[in-house]
């Protein structure tokens, strides 16, 4: 007899999950206590999948044999912790999918960058000619993909939420760009438990496998000590030597893997700053451990564009330049954006904060932000954090009027960034709007 699966949340997710779990035979039912997207009750409706939105019918999903719940719902949503009660199994997407192909799987995590690697590794890959998909967290989920492809590589994105409720999943390749306090509220506050979250991506890994990490990462050291890791470790560092991973030297990018070397000069790097290179380290592991051919990862690492949202130039008008952050939504993104700007900035922040410490920013504001435009209902712990360093610190509560004053306040020379370090529900959808909005009120000026 077919078995019952009960899918829970119909985003990208949830319905990639449905159709891949058809096409295997399963009988589903996809439960949202939301509303769902016109577009994604059009699929369900069309592959002939039960639904149900706006509330969660506890007969029809107590009578499941395994659940997969899509990552934005926590642990103590009230129905799952009536599943665990009556001990039905909850597991991930990701888990879910892995079951159905053979593909080598390339898994990206951690708090900051895990975006721009994750690209980055595709770009690699798809320019030496591999058959390869891009999921997890950005575009089309892992699921859809291998219901709909038959791709021999998978580059995935993969957040704290995705890897809660793995279990059996083997990663080939997995990577961890850094671990820095988030999301904290879904892990109890425990910052223990947000880290073993990150770690989760390492536990199926045999001998055979690859884990790349940075060694200058103070939380990942401690959390390697942590965890039995049976992956084979290739290291990144921006501050010392390494025989076998990448590092830094006179100016130059190393990576040496495979008895191979390859040096890059930064300056010849696509992205600029620190942290990219970290980025461009980790891709370029984990390419060499794919054997991609040192010309494909040297010409890769040097014209990749950025993702929309990061550290995106938009325009130089006057001699200023407008750079679209809005990407980052806490106190580390903002760090890193801060850090690889070496002129004098004008820096729009502000939104939701999620109970940020601003101390790390405090060196990096003092010798380089010459006025802080605050972009947010409430402000009041940006003024607190950096009143007596900055000498102008301006009030906005709309795009518009954060543009124009940073029009008025920027001089020839300076940088306008827009690096909010907060989350955008007080006056945005999300990021992406806010980024928009920012880029589109630029390109009038």
């Amino acid at each position: 007899m077919a078995k019952k699966l009960v899918i829970l949340g119909a985003g990208e997710s949830g319905t990639g999950t449905a159709i891949l779990a058809k096409k295997q035979g399963y009988v589903v039912f996809l439960s949202d206590l939301s509303l769902i997207k016109p577009k994604y009750k059009l699929e369900l409706e069309e592959n002939g999948i039960e639904f149900e939105e706006g509330k969660h019918s506890e007969v029809l999903i107590l009578s499941a044999d395994e659940v997969v719940k899509s990552p934005g719902i926590p642990e103590k949503a009230p129905i799952v912790k009536l599943i665990l009660a009556k001990g039905i199994p909850v597991i991930s997407e990701i888990e879910f999918a892995a079951r159905y192909t053979n593909a080598t799987l390339i898994a990206i995590t951690g708090t900051n960058g895990k975006t721009t690697t994750t690209l980055l590794t595709y770009h690699i890959l798809k320019n030496a000619g591999l058959n390869v998909g891009l999921g997890g967290n950005i575009g089309e989920s892992f699921a859809r993909q291998v219901a709909l492809y038959n791709y021999d590589y998978y580059v995935l994105e993969l957040s704290s939420f995705q890897l809660d409720n793995t279990y059996s999943v083997r990663f080939h390749i997995a990577i961890l760009a850094n671990i820095t306090p988030d999301h904290l509220d879904r892990y109890d506050y425990k910052l223990e438990n947000y880290i073993a979250s990150k770690m989760r991506i390492t536990l199926n890994q045999t001998s055979e496998d690859f884990f790349i990490f940075s060694k200058d990462d103070e939380l990942t050291n401690q959390a390697m000590e942590n965890t039995l890791i049976k992956a084979q470790l290739f290291p990144f560092s921006l501050t010392s030597k390494v025989d076998q991973g990448a590092y830094v030297q006179n100016e130059s990018l190393i990576i040496n893997v495979n008895h191979t070397e390859i040096q890059i000069p930064m300056n010849e790097l696509s992205l600029k700053g620190k942290h990219n290179a970290n980025n461009s380290m980790a891709s370029g592991i984990a390419s060499r451990l794919l054997e991609i051919r040192k010309e494909t990862i040297r010409e890769s690492l040097s014209n990749f564009e950025n993702v929309e949202h990061r550290l995106e130039f938009v325009a130089t008008i006057k001699g200023v330049d407008y750079i679209n952050d809005s990407k980052a939504t806490n106190v580390n993104s903002a760090w890193y954006a801060l850090e690889c700007i070496n002129r004098p900035i004008v820096w729009i922040a502000g939104g939701v904060d999620k109970g940020n410490d601003y101390d790390i920013l405090r060196p990096l504001v003092k010798g380089r932000v010459k006025a802080i435009i605050c972009l947010g209902i409430d402000n009041a712990r940006i003024h607190e954090a950096f009143g007596t360093d900055v000498e102008l610190i301006i009030n906005t509560q709309k795009m518009e009027d954060a543009v124009k004053m940073s029009t008025h306040v920027a001089e020839k020379g300076d940088v306008v960034i827009l690096s909010p370090a907060c989350a955008s529900f007080d006056l945005f959808e999300n990021y992406e709007d806010r980024g928009r909005q920012f880029k589109k009120l630029v390109k009038e000026i």
